[in-house]
């Protein structure tokens, strides 16, 4: 299964540092209900997507992970709103086939950036992404990246879910978050060097 793809650029026992390069997304806005009902509402949606439910009728191959971004007091009562992304293959990122337009998806292009993350097992859920989520701002605080983390960006954090919902054992998730540009310099040298 296709990822986009990165290079590690620092490594700690319970957190790294990523730098993504550039890359096509479609993404599904889903505003004010739970992180998992979120999820699987545009999800929903990406998967009709990728079935033919575009222009070109193309099916695109499952990529992973599903990323759902959360951007705090986005809805209506300072309700979280919520972004569902899928990766789309190689094949297509040149040139993404468009959506119908009743599936209410947008394609994003990211520019080549770092981000930091977290793993952890199990299902990701209400109940425990903001306790992931706070484990790694406490991991980061004691970092390089202390003060780096994107405070300017509309997402306060990403959850990257990696596997089928029929999986049950040896699950993999990760806890996103952008590394800011201007104190990630370090990050992007580190990283090009690398390549």
């Amino acid at each position: 299964m296709e990822s986009p793809q990165y290079t590690v650029v620092h490594s700690e026992s319970d957190f790294e540092v990523r730098l993504y390069r550039e890359a096509a997304w479609m993404s599904a806005p889903v505003r004010g209900i739970s992180f998992e009902k979120a999820t699987g509402e545009g999800f929903h949606r990406l998967f009709q997507y990728i079935q033919g439910a575009n222009l070109n009728f193309s099916r695109i191959a499952m990529t992973a992970p599903v990323l759902t971004s959360i951007v705090p007091d986005a809805g209506p009562l300072h309700s979280s709103a919520y972004l569902i992304r899928f990766y789309l293959p190689l094949k297509f990122q040149a040139t993404p086939p468009l959506p119908l337009p009743e599936l209410h998806l947008h394609s994003n292009n990211w520019a080549s950036h770092c981000i930091a993350i977290r793993k952890f097992s199990g299902f990701a859920k209400d109940s425990n992404i903001v306790e992931e989520a706070e484990k790694l701002a406490v991991s980061l605080s004691r970092s390089p990246w202390a003060n780096a983390t994107a405070s300017g960006g509309k997402c306060a954090y990403s959850i990257a879910q990696y596997n089928s919902p029929f999986r049950i054992i040896g699950r993999v998730n990760e806890v996103w978050v952008n590394i800011d540009g201007s104190a990630s310099e370090d990050c992007r040298s580190t990283g090009l060097e690398m390549l």
